[in-house]
Order: C-alpha cells, then sequence, then structure tokens
C-alpha cells in the first residue's frame, strides 16, 4: 500500500474539509491564537479523523511535507510568503477553487497565473466561468456521506434551507427570495446567523441529514454560487430539491423529476405548494434525487478522484 502523503492546506470550508479528510493523506492545518478564518484547525463541528492534524504557525516551516493545497486567494497571494519556508513554497502546489467569479462572471482572471500550480475546481461551472489564462486546470465535483440508516420521512409539510449567513450575503445567497418565500410558505432556515433572517437555529453537521430528513422538501435560493454542499447532502438524504436552475444546479436537478428547478422564481411557488400536498410526489422524486447522489456525488468516487490526482503531482 502506497505511503500515505503529507498534505499543507487551511480550514476554509469546514464541510469540504471533512469530506476531503476521507483521503488516505495526512493533512496539516495552520492554527493560529485567534484561530482567526483558515487557522481555526480541528473546529468541534466534526468528527475528524487522527490524519487531520493542528500545527501551531511557528513551527509549520519545519512540518516535512510533498504538497500545498491552497483554497482561498489571501492564503496564495499572500499568506504563504509569510508563513512556508522557501522549501516548502517549491513543492507541487495546487489551488482548490470553491466559488465562481465575483466581480464579472465570464471575464475575470483567477489569481493563479502560473503553468507549474494546478487549479482544482469544484463543478464544471466554476472552470467554465473563470479565466485561468496559463493555468492548468481539473474539476474534481463534490463526495458526500450521510450516517447510515438515515433515511427521508417527509412527515413534517414544510420545506427547509440550509445557508450560513444568508442575510450578510444578500442576493448572491438568494436572500430577498428566502424573505418572499417565508412569507407564502411554510419555511424555515437552518444555518449561521439564523437569528438575523428569522431561521430556527443550527444544526451540527453530523445531525444534519436526520435533521433533514424530516422536512418535505429542500428549497436552495441561492443565485450564483458554486453548488452547495448542503444540496447534495439533502439529495443523499432523499429530499426533492426545489431551486434556481443557474449555475450548476441546473445540470443536477432534472426538472419534474428530482425536483423543480427554473430561473424565474414565481414558477417555483405553485411546485412547493404541490410538493406539500403530496407526499408521495416528494417521496417519488426524492427517491430520484438520492439515487442521483449516490451515482453523481459518491464519496467513493471523490476519494478516487483526489488519490488520483495527488499521486499524479506528487
Amino acid at each position: 500500500m502506497p505511503q500515505p502523503l503529507h498534505i499543507f492546506t487551511w480550514h476554509v470550508h469546514g464541510s469540504y474539509l471533512y469530506y476531503l479528510s476521507h483521503i488516505p493523506h495526512r493533512l496539516y492545518l495552520p492554527v493560529n491564537r485567534e484561530r482567526s478564518h483558515g487557522y481555526g484547525g480541528r473546529t468541534p463541528s466534526y468528527p475528524w479523523p487522527e490524519r487531520v492534524i493542528e500545527v501551531p504557525l511557528e513551527e509549520v516551516p519545519r512540518l516535512r511535507l510533498d504538497c500545498i493545497l491552497f483554497q482561498a486567494h489571501q492564503h496564495y497571494l499572500e499568506d504563504q510568503f509569510r508563513i512556508l519556508s522557501p522549501a516548502q513554497r517549491a513543492l507541487p502546489k495546487l489551488f482548490l477553487e470553491h466559488d465562481p467569479p465575483r466581480e464579472h462572471p465570464t471575464d475575470t482572471r483567477h489569481p493563479v497565473r502560473d503553468p507549474g500550480t494546478l487549479l482544482v475546481h469544484v463543478t464544471a461551472f466554476n472552470e467554465l466561468m473563470w479565466d485561468a489564462g496559463p493555468t492548468p486546470t481539473r474539476v474534481i465535483e463534490h463526495g458526500v456521506t450521510i450516517p447510515p440508516g438515515v433515511r427521508y420521512l417527509g412527515g413534517l409539510e414544510r420545506g427547509v434551507t440550509v445557508i450560513n449567513q444568508i442575510r450578510k450575503r444578500g442576493r448572491r445567497l438568494g436572500y430577498d427570495l428566502w424573505e418572499r418565500f417565508r412569507g407564502e410558505l411554510p419555511l424555515d432556515l437552518i444555518g449561521m446567523e439564523w437569528q438575523e433572517a428569522g431561521g430556527i437555529g443550527e444544526v451540527c453537521h453530523r445531525e444534519l441529514p436526520a435533521f433533514l430528513a424530516n422536512y418535505r422538501f429542500f428549497f436552495n435560493p441561492i443565485r450564483y454560487t458554486s453548488l452547495g454542499l448542503a444540496v447534495c447532502e439533502a439529495m443523499a438524504t432523499g429530499l426533492p430539491i426545489v431551486g434556481l436552475a443557474t449555475t450548476e444546479m441546473a445540470t443536477v436537478i432534472p426538472n419534474g423529476i428530482a425536483g423543480f428547478m427554473d430561473t424565474n422564481p414565481r414558477a417555483l411557488s405553485a411546485p412547493m405548494r404541490a410538493l406539500l400536498a403530496d407526499r408521495e410526489m416528494a417521496c417519488a422524486m426524492g427517491k430520484e434525487a438520492r439515487r442521483i447522489a449516490r451515482q453523481r456525488f459518491s464519496i467513493d468516487r471523490f476519494v478516487d478522484d483526489w488519490n488520483r490526482l495527488l499521486r499524479e503531482i506528487t
């Protein structure tokens, strides 16, 4: 069996990092006293395996590593020169891009402009929209897993939305649409800073699938982002998905089969009411969503893709 690789990265997106920790390699996370963004290490929300290792900042330059995995623009443009040694900066490098471009959807150059760094996108939509210039690119789609025994119930005649800081993140994450629809339909919001948006609370990641399983459908009001892991987790749990037919979502949910997609928000109201009224229809669509998730977002496929890529670059 090949020896595990030693990979240095930052804690940027907790759920993604948790799923990435399923690869059979050691992940070293820098931590500072403040536990600031990117330096939070093994946060208590996830059941981290032992191969996810916290490293105090002052010890980072002494680490023996095989590659560097960047996940945020600031860490690539600034922090690496402050915390990594010259020898570490010369190692094979990957940049994992979680989001599509903000400044302009098609004409934004990615900050990584280096033929020697591999730019890894989490969706084909991201790769399509970013101008990568001379930087080589690859796509590794999400992989998720839910606790064994969790199955869709759908007995609660309500929809559910999972978005952190939705009010602060505004129209891009669909705060206005959430506000509109929660005034018309029975919808619950969970996620960080839920109080500011009329939500009901936060749910620990390991408990999220069982919590979602009670709801009739999952509502995703996001206009423009990559593809939320919460959507993939809801699909794997067996919830039908209702949302906007934008970004990668348009390729994930076949309209009228695993849920309902439309670029016109007004067209989503009637399907949501239909799901609330017909649990059997919701169960059938949720079953199809689960089938798609097990095929497309399998954690085994995700791990295989990352293993292949890491062995290739190292």
